[in-house]
């Protein structure tokens, strides 16, 4: 179903302000510092909302919905809201245990910490595992924003997935970090804008009004947040969420790459802190407002079923703003769509091109981070990504299930990894050798988590399954524990 041409008006003007915007904000770089870290000397509100911008891909604007949807056979509830929980206390333990890291020397990456205390080669397969995670994540986020696109202009996916690459990537190349970071922040007020104008928009057309909705005895079972059992198969139980969910965070904003990133852009090592820990209240605000539009959406959808059912949740709020938002309101929250899946773009294309330049292209080329080279590198691998991203977007890997359980579990697999390497880079004892075979042992744990586990029959013909939130924990602790063996067993001294 192609959008008017009111709210494709609408929608093209926000595209092009955005791009303006961005390439405004980042003229006048002169070096890669400028154009990676836009000179250190971003205020630290900024990078609060441009961090919360970047971790709310249209995965989470789409798939946290579905996720509270849920399907004719298991409702959806509010059970995924435990995990932010986690977040709180994992964003805590990265900002007073890890962020410190950064602000000793000049740093361009999260990883030259790793080079100093570990070695140059732990440094680079660590970095090489982040642009990995990183490409497949975000092609995965591209593909799920271009399913909107495909709605709106009854187009095919990969044109859709193209034209969405194409347009973040403009303002990324030329404008760099600081474009990015400030075209983050309205981004940031526009998607929750969005968000909150669907809501209201979706109270006005359920009958009764959500209020009433909501008051009801079947979904007072649906607004459930916690739950204290112990599965390990389930992704949304208490414990899974506090722990699963503080470890991923102490992963992805600890010593992820793609947030790191934002650190080094601050003013002080104070400012960095500030904004990390205040993106954990926000976040959870954030949750409860899409989980409580999924479940809003059930309602509708109850009183006016589609004309095919949903095969997935991710494809639900999608429907709800092409189909059932009045002309001019469509464009708005498509903008917001765009708006969450061009901010975590952009910036995943920036940090990915800042870890391959500062990682591996200036250490053997032999050039400074000031130099004209190092500024058509990080250019051209900005490029490079961004062609790499939309191949993976193309590609169907996203078909299978709700994206955001997909990706959550792949960046937990190798978060946990390089957590770990961090985690013996900070022992007293630590060697190159001993943090290669640890290295070894996390990516051994993840692929049995990917391979193994699934052949493991538990019942009759239903496979041993693990929780995604777990798999950080599982891939760190093996991480970790053969590393240390391998330190006790090679006698390395304290360093």
């Amino acid at each position: 179903m192609a959008i008017g041409s009111i709210d494709l008006t609408i929608l093209v003007a926000y595209l092009v302000g955005t791009l303006a915007f961005g390439l405004y904000m980042g003229r006048g770089q002169k070096s890669a510092t400028d154009y990676l870290l836009g000179g250190r000397n971003l205020p630290w509100w900024v990078l609060l909302l441009s961090i919360v911008a970047t971790e709310t891909s249209t995965a989470t604007f789409l798939s946290v919905p579905g996720i509270a949807y849920g399907n004719a056979a298991e409702p959806g509830d509010l059970r995924f809201l435990q995990l932010p929980l986690g977040y709180l206390i994992g964003r805590t333990i990265a900002a007073y245990g890890l962020l410190p890291l950064y602000f000793k020397g000049k740093l361009f990456t999260a990883y030259d910490v790793l080079r100093e205390r570990s070695g140059p080669h732990v440094r680079g397969v660590a970095s090489a595992l982040f642009m990995v995670t990183r490409t497949l994540c975000d092609g995965l986020r591209l593909y799920l924003a271009a399913l909107v696109m495909q709605f709106m202009f009854d187009c095919s996916l990969s044109t859709a997935v193209i034209s969405l690459g194409i347009a973040t990537v403009i303002y990324t190349v030329i404008g760099g970090i600081k474009a990015v970071v400030w075209t983050d922040a309205i981004q940031f007020v526009v998607y929750m804008l969005g968000a909150l104008i669907a809501f209201v928009l979706l109270g006005q057309q359920v009958d009764g009004g959500l209020t009433q909705t909501f008051s009801t005895e079947a979904m007072q079972e649906r607004l459930r947040i916690f739950d204290f059992g112990f599965d390990l198969s389930a992704p949304y139980t208490f414990w899974a969420a506090l722990i699963g969910g503080a470890v991923l965070s102490i992963g992805s904003h600890g010593v992820d790459q793609l947030i790191v990133q934002r650190y080094l852009c601050a003013r002080s090592q104070r400012d960095a802190q500030k904004a990390l820990l205040w993106s954990g209240p926000v976040v959870l605000v954030q949750f409860a407002i899409f989980l409580l539009l999924g479940l809003g959406l059930s309602s509708f959808y109850a009183q006016h079923p589609p004309s095919e059912e949903f095969t997935k949740g991710d494809q639900v709020l999608a429907h709800f703003i092409v189909h059932h938002l009045p002309v001019g309101i469509v464009g708005i929250v498509l903008g917001a769509v765009f708006s969450a899946a061009m901010s975590t773009l952009s910036s995943s294309l920036s940090a990915s091109a800042s870890a391959l330049v500062n990682d591996f292209i200036l250490p053997r080329t032999g050039h400074t981070t000031d130099s004209p080279f190092a500024l058509r590198s990080a250019k051209l691998a900005t490029i490079v990504f961004a062609g790499l991203q939309i191949l993976v977007g193309i590609s169907g890997l996203g078909g299978a299930e709700s994206v955001v359980n997909q990706v959550l579990g792949i960046q937990n697999l190798t978060l946990g990894v390089i957590l770990g390497l961090f985690v013996l880079a900070l022992s007293k004892q630590r060697s190159a050798k001993a943090s290669l075979i640890g290295l070894l042992g996390g990516l051994v744990a993840a692929a049995c988590i990917v391979f193994v586990v699934p052949l493991i029959e538990i019942d009759d013909g239903v496979p041993l399954k693990i929780g995604w939130p777990w798999y950080g924990l599982i891939t760190c602790i093996s991480t970790f524990g053969v590393g240390r063996i391998a330190q006790r067993v090679g006698g390395v001294p304290a360093s």
